[in-house]
């Protein structure tokens, strides 16, 4: 199965539950925006290396909002979850980081990262 051909609902559902597990808490506005952008790069792991120019953007025209706002609110999401999460969970996706204390990973990384294992995901079914 391929991201594109899953059902919208399913597909968010499925993002969702992974975001809760890292520990987003659902009442941040970057929990949404995280969301969005996670799907969105699912479907094109393209549009991850422009982030600035591409993704931000797009999510910030679907929330009617500015880019700034859009990263500012991901990027807290991502401090938030990184400090309450679930540990196992962090070295499963991000291995090396999480052991030897670089520090949270950035907005592109913790989207592309959790894109890429839900497109793995989905391959394996």
């Amino acid at each position: 199965m391929d991201l594109k051909e899953m059902n919208s609902v399913e597909l968010e559902k499925y993002v969702t539950k992974i975001m809760l597990d890292m520990g987003v808490p659902a009442h941040l506005k970057g929990y949404h925006y995280l969301r969005d952008a996670i799907i969105l790069s699912g479907k094109d792991m393209e549009i991850v290396s422009s982030v600035t120019k591409l993704l931000y953007p797009t999510v910030a025209k679907h929330f009617k909002t500015t880019d700034q706002k859009v990263e500012r609110a991901i990027r807290n999401a991502i401090e938030v979850s990184w400090s309450r999460g679930n540990i196992d969970t962090f070295e499963e996706l991000f291995g090396y980081s999480v052991g030897c204390g670089k520090g949270r990973p950035t907005n592109s990384e913790y989207i592309a990262r959790i894109a890429d294992k839900i497109r793995l995901d989905l391959k394996a079914v």
